[in-house]
Order: C-alpha cells, then structure tokens, then sequence
C-alpha cells in the first residue's frame, strides 16, 4: 500500500491527478478507498469479460472515470464489449485507449496500431473519446512524435504517453519513454487538423467524429485512414512474402514442384467469393492476387 501513501502526497502536494491501472475488483476497492482520480483498464484484462465484469460492478454506483485500452489483438467486439459493461453498471466518464495490438512478425512497432480498428469503436460510439497511446504502440522513443501526430491526423481525442526525468534509468519500458522536455516539445509541434479538440482537466472529449470539420479537413482524415491501411497491406504482405520463402524451401528439399495448380484455383475461387461478398469486384481481386501469386513464386525459386 506505500505506492498510494506516494499518488496521494503528490495529488496533495502538487495538485496532479492520479490514476493506475487496475486488473482485478480488489484493485479497483483500494483505488476507491484511496480516492484515486481515475483508473485504466489494460490490454490483457479487457480480453477478460469475467475480470471487465467484475471491476464494473465493483465501480458501480461510483463516479471513477475509467480508460479502457484495447485487448491485445484487433478485436473490436472485446473491446466494445468491456466499454458497453462500463456502461450497464452506470459509470457515467467511459474513456477509450488505443495502446496498438500484438503482431506475429516483425514490424518498426512494439504493438502494429492496425488504425481501422479504433476508428471502427469510434464510429459505434460517436461519444466516446478514443485516446492514443504511442508510446505502447512505438515501443521506441523515435517513433512517439510519428504516431501521435498520426493519431491526430486521425481526429483522435488525446494522447496518453509515457514521459520520465531520466528515461534509460526507468525500470520499465524504459525505451519508449521520453523526457518531459521532449514531451513539451512535442506536444507544441502537435498539428491539430480539427475544427475542435477540447480538454478539461486531463480529460478529453468530442462532439462527432467530422463537426466543425472543413472539407479539405476531411478529406486529408480520409486519406491518412487510406495511408494507414495501405501500411498495413505492406506489413501483412511482407509477413506472406516471409512465408512463401520458407514453403520454397521446403518444396525444394522434398523435390516439390514450385506451382500447385489445384491449390491455385481453389485460392483464386476462394478470393473471388469472398471479394463478392464483401462488394468488391471479383475480376479486380483476382488480378491482384495474380501479381501477389507471381511475387511468391518468385521467392519460392
């Protein structure tokens, strides 16, 4: 308990806010009886419905703002799931954290932000302030100013960053921390591309996803959601690029030929059905999964 004896000094004596994160319902009685300001979900325990359960019930009847960050991999269900049970238990100041996701490959990021995914939340729940975390998503100092610019590029509603005096001697996660001064810094080169973005005591919030939004605004938010998809299609086709030069060398040390031609037909069928289904042209699709099948043959050689 010596860590609450600390946020409570420094809420009285510098009249900062303090939050922490808690994982369990006894985590968030201490958090009551210690009149802390506000209180995190993390990514692991919002993949826990019975754990989201069980603090909203012990939050109940409470007014604790709560952040909840998204579970470890792109699922938008689970992660309005655990908000909407914030919700049922009547807790009024429900904020969002888009903290990235888990990737089997490697990337620049720690935790890949697949961007679509809390812009998919926000268009669910238009009320509710999605915040970005680029320092959980970066995982490296050098990549935060990107990222949160990007997240602002995207009309996101804040920014939730690691920051420490002395960020080599932070005993965790000590790589994706910056100074304050760079934290000052960037904060001041942050471009703003809404008509609207305001803060009220640390918390943030929005009125609609485009209000107050002029058209070239708009436009440019469209086509950074573009250029984040588009990132995203590189990452995953390299990730399938990395494969197909492990299958060649397996068909080749087992003196397998390169070309499969009824696996082929069932992929351009497969992708042709789905891209029907989904509304795209079929024809189109299978063109382009041409080229795709071209690239993998030529690293299966």
């Amino acid at each position: 308990m010596g860590g609450f004896k600390w946020l409570t000094r420094i809420h009285k004596e510098l009249g900062m806010k303090v939050m922490i994160e808690v994982a369990s319902a006894a985590h968030a009685r201490a958090a009551l009886k210690h009149g802390i300001d506000a209180v995190w979900i993390g990514a692991r325990t919002t993949t826990n419905p019975f754990l989201v359960q069980e603090i909203a019930s012990e939050l109940e009847g409470s007014d604790m703002p709560v952040f909840v960050k998204n579970p470890v991999n792109p699922d938008v269900e689970l992660w309005a799931g655990a908000v909407e049970r914030f919700r049922a238990a009547g807790l009024s100041q429900i904020y969002a954290i888009h903290r990235g996701f888990s990737f089997f490959g490697k990337t620049k990021y720690r935790n890949i932000p697949q961007w679509q995914v809390p812009l998919d939340l926000m268009s669910r729940f238009p009320e509710l302030p999605v915040i970005c975390d680029p320092s959980h998503i970066s995982g490296t100092r050098e990549l935060v100013d990107e990222v949160a610019q990007t997240a602002m590029d995207l009309g996101l509603d804040g920014l939730f960053i690691e920051s420490h005096i002395s960020p080599d001697d932070a005993l965790s996660d000590s790589q994706q921390q910056i100074t304050p001064s760079a934290l000052s810094s960037l904060l001041s080169s942050l471009v703003i591309r809404r008509g609207s973005f305001a803060k009220a005591a640390g918390i943030c919030g929005k009125s609609g996803a485009n209000e107050g939004m002029q058209a070239p605004e708009h436009i440019g938010m469209l086509r950074s959601q573009i250029d984040m998809l588009d990132d995203n299609i590189i990452e995953l086709l390299a990730k399938r690029m990395e494969i197909s030069a492990e299958l060649g060398r397996y068909k080749a040390e087992n003196d397998i030929p390169i070309f499969q031609p009824e696996r082929w037909q069932k992929v351009l069928e497969g992708v042709s059905k789905q891209a029907s289904e989904l509304g795209l042209d079929p024809s189109g699709v299978r063109e382009i999964f041409k080229i795709i099948h071209q690239m993998s043959i030529d690293k299966q050689r």
